[in-house]
């Protein structure tokens, strides 16, 4: 379980003051593993399956402490010791911390794939439009010396309160206009999800050269922008979309980890309350070295 990071814990119990919810069976919610740290006393600890049937019994003390409960878990606390003390702590991967901590949007579902596939996270990434941070924030997590760029200052003033908070170094946080930016370093990860579609058309392809250049040989660049097609007219007056097929020609010679022009969703809702469907670019690709 090293690599689970502790994002809540609740204060110190005892047997008076143990929740009675406890004593009856509950579960973890998904992704979540909890640990219950016994300080004195004891307990027997029962995992049971969604009907409340017990499938084992343990029985816990300071010196023999509680399993950890994955997600989901079924369990309950079947019987205290009345000279208990004892904590309980919540804990997740580094893709949901700052979620789950900090209220941000979860961390890209492309980053997450793209950083899966990657031999190392011990190099330099570049994150263009990092807003609040939430995969900037994760690459520092995972490893990576990290700069963050956006326009947007109050995004920006929350990710360096955050990496601040959280005592993350590495992290460098600029406010840069993406459609006059110029990016003088080299980096082993370039990336930048859901952030084309709010640049002027005529920045869009010295961007994408300058990503490419500054991406060291075996690196990757990760885009995800708003498309506008025959079939999907883009519902949405951004200043730019991408047409078929018109992100992957710019990358002639790279390799294509990932490609699609997929049908997805923005976190904006029309007016019956359902969240904005569009097509989107995905590009995953990986400069020959």
């Amino acid at each position: 379980m090293d690599h689970l990071l502790c994002y809540k814990t609740l204060p110190v119990w005892n047997a008076q003051t143990l929740p009675e919810a406890f004593r009856r069976k509950h579960n973890t919610s998904e992704g979540t593993w909890a640990r219950l740290t016994i300080n004195k006393g004891g307990l027997d600890l029962a995992l049971t399956d969604q009907d409340g049937n017990v499938l084992e019994t343990h029985h816990c003390s300071a010196s023999r402490q509680p399993p950890w409960l994955a997600p989901q878990q079924w369990h309950r606390i079947a019987d205290a010791s009345d000279d208990l003390e004892c904590q309980l702590s919540f804990h997740c991967d580094a893709a949901d911390y700052f979620s789950r901590k900090h209220g941000l949007t979860p961390t890209h579902s492309e980053v997450l794939e793209a950083v899966a596939g990657m031999p190392s996270t011990q190099g330099r990434a570049l994150d263009l439009g990092c807003g609040r941070g939430r995969n900037s924030l994760y690459l520092r997590l995972r490893g990576f010396t990290v700069d963050a760029w956006d326009r947007n200052e109050d995004g920006l003033a929350v990710l360096r309160g955050l990496a601040e908070a959280e005592g993350l170094d590495n992290i460098d946080v600029q406010y840069r206009d993406l459609n006059h930016a110029r990016i003088d370093g080299q980096y082993d990860f370039i990336l930048s999800t859901v952030v084309f579609m709010f640049l002027q058309p005529q920045a869009v392809p010295g961007l994408i050269a300058q990503m490419q250049a500054a991406t060291l040989p075996g690196g990757c660049n990760l885009i995800v922008a708003a498309m506008s097609t025959q079939d999907c007219p883009c519902p949405e007056a951004f200043p730019f979309t991408f047409a078929e097929g018109e992100l992957s020609s710019y990358y002639q010679g790279w390799d294509l980890l990932k490609y699609n022009e997929d049908f997805g969703a923005l976190h904006k809702t029309d007016a019956q309350g359902n969240r904005v469907r569009m097509r989107f670019a995905t590009l995953l690709a990986r400069k020959p070295e």
